[in-house]
């Protein structure tokens, strides 16, 4: 059976990283952007990391610009933009994409394990977000007009 630990991406400053090393944790995973409607997310995620990353609770950003050029820097300035406009400190990764041809092979999986609205698999916007538990398992994919305050309340009876 795979799982969220089979895979691997590229992180913000170019360093290849396996998800292995998130295992036994509850992870959030989010394709963000840094000039769409829902960019004052990465506040709420980043509060939702901080209180709950001590009890097992792991957001994993990942940003793409593949909705409206949403995402149009390199990693240098997303990493800028994050730590100086919300003061990100959860794991960033390099900009990807979700949706194609092209997809990173986590987000076919994600897609997959977490299909949306009437069975749908394809990423529809940005900070999608996908609640993995800590087997490494899919258990809900929620919509980008879904805050991270709100889904807090699904991420607490997982944490380990």
């Amino acid at each position: 059976m795979t799982t969220i630990y089979d895979f691997a991406a590229r992180d913000i400053d170019g360093n290849e990283r396996s998800l292995d090393e998130f295992r036994g944790k509850t992870l959030l995973v989010v394709n963000v952007a840094s000039r769409c409607g829902f960019t004052p997310q990465y506040q709420g995620l980043e509060a939702v990391w901080r209180r709950l990353r001590d009890r097992g609770l792991v957001v994993l950003g990942f940003p793409c610009d593949q909705f409206g050029h949403q995402e149009p820097g390199d990693e240098a300035e997303i990493r800028r933009f994050c730590s100086t406009r919300y003061e990100v400190s959860f794991p960033m990764f390099a900009k990807i994409e979700v949706n194609g041809d092209g997809a990173h092979p986590l987000y076919q999986w994600l897609k997959q394990e977490g299909k949306g609205i009437l069975g749908s698999e394809a990423i529809k916007w940005n900070f999608t977000k996908f609640l993995v538990d800590a087997e490494g398992q899919v258990v809900r994919r929620y919509a980008p007009t879904d805050t991270p305050e709100k889904i807090a309340k699904d991420i607490e009876p997982r944490l380990p």
